[in-house]
């Protein structure tokens, strides 16, 4: 037995906990500890800008490899096109409207206290549910959090360490991939000393604005493109690609990758607007350039590498990674183990909402809900709230309907000459959350 499992066993202090290790120790083979986690969280990047999703120009090759090496859904979608919401998610699983976090930012930014008492509630949102570091801190697990983190400072969402200490979307976080991979490094090197699993957040500031990029690498795409904006953008891309296979490379010199669930997604998406720094029609909207991600996860002898064309969702990362170390998932969860193919095989549809990127309300979701939308073989149905009606280009005035298979950029609605479709899928959607 190793130190780590005597510890736990020495320090747990409830028959709960023992019957957890249990089963942990069950579900790794004899003698071997259970499966290391690393988390990798794009920020901004748009759902076609990779090499192995077909761009022509954007060069991925650190991502490219993982892909050929990992289960990869083409057809990933997170539930919300905004970060904050988004992330909190990926860390419990749930819908924004399970954990509460629907915006970036709690009402009244204009008022430091004001601002700093809803940025409270929000975090306190967070702490009434289970997220993952807490869920595997309770199996003996250390965890660390890098990059973006917007509920305060990182032990409240369970981390035993971490970089960002309070401040609205990151603070010394965001250093984490522009300037140093060093915290992540020392964490792992530090986690193997010790014998303990352990649980990796990297979720750097990459490719989002400010798209600053390394000199040879902005030369190399301003040959490619006449916009600088476009340039910037796509350079920002392949540094983030470089960043992802540091760590990759760190997992392969301390013969780690064989023991390491390494899972890839971003956290909305991004469509660069060449005559400018911001955005065309993706992030904030419900279009799948807003919501659709690429979703990866990679185990050596565990999990088969293939494409798949199967809906996943990012509310599918904590199941997937509970399912990893022998525990159910909580019953709030509603995503499926993306490495039981019958569980993705049998899911049929997947659901999200658009919410505004500052709240009105941070106890009711309904109030901040600007879209909702669902995913059904082809089809996709966006339906508009009343104050989504009113929200000019981050949501339409009246349901959309697209074949998101024969249009994936949205540019046909089809919801007239598709009325049965139009409301079948509204029928599910309430099943699914009518707010």
């Amino acid at each position: 037995m190793t130190t780590s499992r005597r510890t736990f066993l020495r320090t747990a202090s409830s028959a709960a906990a023992a019957a957890m290790l249990s089963d942990l120790l069950r579900a790794a083979p004899a003698g071997k500890k259970p499966p290391n986690v690393v988390l990798i969280i794009s920020d901004d990047h748009g759902w076609t800008d990779y090499g192995f999703m077909g761009h022509p120009t954007v060069r991925t090759p650190r991502l490219d490899k993982l892909a050929t090496e990992s289960l990869v859904f083409r057809r990933g979608y997170v539930p919300s096109p905004l970060c904050c919401p988004s992330l909190a998610s990926m860390v419990t699983g749930l819908y924004p409207h399970q954990h509460k976090i629907t915006c970036n930012d709690p009402p009244n930014p204009g008022n430091k206290k004001a601002f700093a008492d809803g940025r409270e509630v929000m975090t306190k949102h967070l702490e009434a549910v289970d997220t993952l570091p807490r869920l595997l801190g309770k199996l003996g697990y250390v965890s660390l959090q890098t990059g973006k983190w917007w509920q305060g400072h990182f032990s409240r969402g369970g981390f035993t360490q971490g970089m960002t200490q309070g401040q609205r979307h990151g603070d010394k976080g965001l250093d984490i991939g522009r300037k140093t991979m060093k915290p992540v490094f020392d964490f792992i090197d530090q986690a193997q000393k010790d014998d303990k699993p352990f649980f990796v957040w990297y979720a750097p500031m990459m490719p989002h604005d400010p798209h600053t990029p390394p000199a040879e690498l902005l030369e190399k795409y301003k040959a490619k493109t006449d916009s600088i904006h476009q340039a910037r953008y796509w350079a920002m891309v392949e540094w983030f690609d470089q960043t992802c296979g540091q760590i990759l490379d760190h997992l392969d010199k301390n013969k780690l990758a064989d023991d390491t669930i390494v899972l890839y997604l971003a956290d909305n998406g991004w469509t660069q607007n060449p005559e400018s720094r911001g955005p065309l029609r993706s992030k904030l909207t419900p279009y799948d350039a807003g919501v659709r991600t690429p979703i990866m996860v990679r185990w050596p002898g565990k999990v088969a590498p293939k494409m798949s064309d199967e809906l996943a969702t990012s509310i599918d990362l904590a199941p997937t990674i509970l399912a990893a170390v022998g525990q159910k998932p909580p019953a709030a969860m509603q995503g499926v183990n993306l490495m039981d193919d019958k569980a993705t095989a049998g899911r049929k549809r997947v659901c999200g909402g658009s919410y505004i990127h500052t709240a009105r309300d941070l106890d009711d979701p309904a109030k901040n809900l600007v879209t909702r939308w669902i995913v059904e073989g082809k089809w996709k149905l966006i339906v508009p709230t009343r104050l989504g009606m009113d929200r000019g280009p981050i949501a339409p005035k009246q349901p959309e309907l697209y074949d998101i298979l024969a249009d994936p950029k949205e540019t046909k609605d089809l919801a007239a000459e598709n009325a049965e479709v139009v409301k079948d899928l509204t029928a599910k959607l309430d099943a699914w959350w009518k707010p």
